[in-house]
């Protein structure tokens, strides 16, 4: 996230694009709803489902799943054509610019609306006037940019749009990504991913390598990057892996086409589930190590601004139960490590030394200030904003981006799109909010949210039991008939293992970051009759 949540207040404009905000993020959202509502600002929402904040909105696009860097593309030939973009900042702080434009020349309103599935061409060229006249605006996006096979590009567009108008570096605007998960940032400014070492420092630099084998006094590490979690899964349903230790995820659940995922772990000759809850992934475990939760702990999380916070412990934990770090620990030392970490804090010491963007930041000073990353020194400040001045590559560079459609497309058997997301009152796999008994009470079961027109032509009635198949397999589940979805569009919640949506998707990957395309597979929808 390149702005900062305390600058919505600052913000003139607002392009929400693949976010259902006041569902997955409320408090971001109800800020934003507040300032479109109550201070008359400006609102673009471009989503397949016509969420919450679509009622407030100058302009709503209710584009078919998977098509958004098309329409991304097609506001940026209306800024182009009509000399709307800002000028200065595209010759002082950016690259690239001719290359661009050159690709955008065919992306016209028509063109692009009948990609994107929409009746209004005209609206695409005031929508991009709209967003040309407000400074600043803001993007904000979430999974329903980057969970296709084209999410890469979808992040590079929104990049695109917000350097063509100007709006990068400047307090109130942006390109802010919406994390799915509270710590998903500060996992990944960890080091858990493939490919990296904490602070996105490469592992298959050398460089890199031999720091860290300084630091960690050790020799030989590796720098052939591992494996992403989609491609753990094809490779322990290859036999090529033989075991798995997996802390507070729940695959089974998370992961597209769970059948394929199930099977994996059946092979698995060792599989160590470490979590708070017997999760649906925990019952295919060998061996469970019980976990603290979050008012049992104490550390840090870093959230989707960048903001590194302090967590305390509150409640004792029960007995057996200890600190993630504590038994991971543990086994590291039984397998010839000599770590000798006492407390969380311990912890945080290293990772000052091995993340520069951490290097200021301390315990104290995170209980009395909003510091966020990069903090290089202890008299910093923190950086609230991004790229003021420069960009760390020196200058931006425009990056040309086609639209590819998605990895399946419709046919006569499977005619329907499935699309999946989340509702309010359930969070992520339900570990924990399934155990709330007022949050289960609130949403207690999963539906297929299908368009009337569609409903219609199927003979299905609202409530009725519904059969939804994909190519990788069939749920039942309750139809839900209500207009939020276009027509030929289905849309299934994938928090319930009675009706698990992730049955039914797709596990082909971003070629670049390996992300599954959750967001779009061909299905049927049958009645089911008793």
């Amino acid at each position: 996230m390149t702005n900062s949540i305390r600058e919505i207040p600052q913000t003139e404009g607002f392009l929400v694009i693949g976010s259902n905000t006041t569902e997955n993020h409320p408090v971001i959202g109800s800020m934003i709803k507040n300032e479109v509502l109550n201070k008359k600002k400006k609102l673009v929402v471009v989503d397949p489902r016509r969420i919450e904040l679509a009622r407030f909105a100058d302009y709503y696009f209710p584009i078919r799943p998977g098509t958004n860097v098309a329409i991304l593309n097609g506001f940026m030939h209306v800024i182009i054509k009509e000399g709307l973009y800002d000028k200065d900042f595209v010759e002082t702080r950016t690259e690239g610019f001719e290359e661009l434009k050159k690709t955008l020349e065919k992306y016209t309103p028509k063109y692009v609306a009948e990609i994107c599935g929409l009746d209004k061409p005209d609206d695409i060229v005031a929508a991009a006037r709209l967003m040309a006249s407000v400074k600043p605006l803001a993007l904000y996006y979430s999974m329903g940019i980057t969970q296709f096979v084209s999410g890469v590009n979808g992040v590079k567009s929104t990049a695109n749009l917000q350097m063509l108008l100007g709006n990068m570096g400047v307090a109130g605007g942006g390109v802010n990504p919406l994390r799915g998960q509270n710590n998903v940032q500060g996992a990944c400014d960890m080091g858990a991913l493939p490919a990296s070492y904490p602070a996105y420092q490469p592992v298959a630099n050398e460089d890199n390598k031999k720091k860290f084998e300084g630091l960690w006094g050790v020799t030989d590490l590796s720098i052939k990057p591992g494996l992403t979690l989609v491609e753990m899964m094809n490779a322990a349903h290859a036999g090529e892996i033989k075991a798995m230790y997996v802390m507070g995820e729940n695959p089974v659940m998370s992961d597209p086409n769970q059948q394929h995922v199930i099977e994996a772990l059946e092979k698995l000759e060792l599989f160590v589930v470490q979590d708070i809850f017997l999760t649906e992934t925990a019952q295919y475990a060998h061996v469970i190590l019980p976990a603290c939760a979050f008012l049992e702990k104490e550390g840090t999380a870093t959230n989707t601004e960048r903001r590194v916070q302090p967590m305390h412990r509150v409640l004792e934990p029960a007995p057996l139960v200890r600190d993630d770090w504590w038994i991971t620990m543990q086994i590291a030392n039984r397998m010839g490590a000599k770590w000798e970490y006492e407390e969380a804090k311990d912890i945080f010491a290293e990772v000052r030394k091995v993340t520069p963007s951490y290097a200021g930041i301390t315990y104290n000073r995170i209980e009395k200030e909003l510091i966020q990353w990069p903090c290089p020194t202890v008299e910093h400040p923190g950086t609230q904003l991004l790229h003021r001045d420069a960009f760390s590559r020196g200058k931006g560079i425009f990056t040309p981006i086609e639209y590819t459609a998605p990895f399946e497309e419709t046919d006569r058997e499977y005619p329907l799109v499935l699309t999946t997301g989340r509702v309010l009152a359930q969070f992520h796999t339900g570990t924990m909010s399934r155990n709330s008994k007022v949050l289960e009470e609130t949403a207690p079961e999963g539906f297929v949210e299908i368009n009337p027109n569609d409903a219609s032509d199927l003979n299905i009635n609202d409530g009725e039991l519904v059969s939804v198949s994909t190519r990788r397999g069939s749920i039942r589940i309750k139809a839900k008939v209500v207009g939020r979805s276009k027509s030929n569009v289905v849309f299934i919640p994938f928090h319930y293992y009675e009706s698990c949506a992730n049955r039914l998707t797709v596990d082909c990957l971003d070629p670049v970051c390996k992300i599954p395309e959750y967001k779009v597979c061909a299905c049927k929808v049958e009645k089911i009759v008793a």
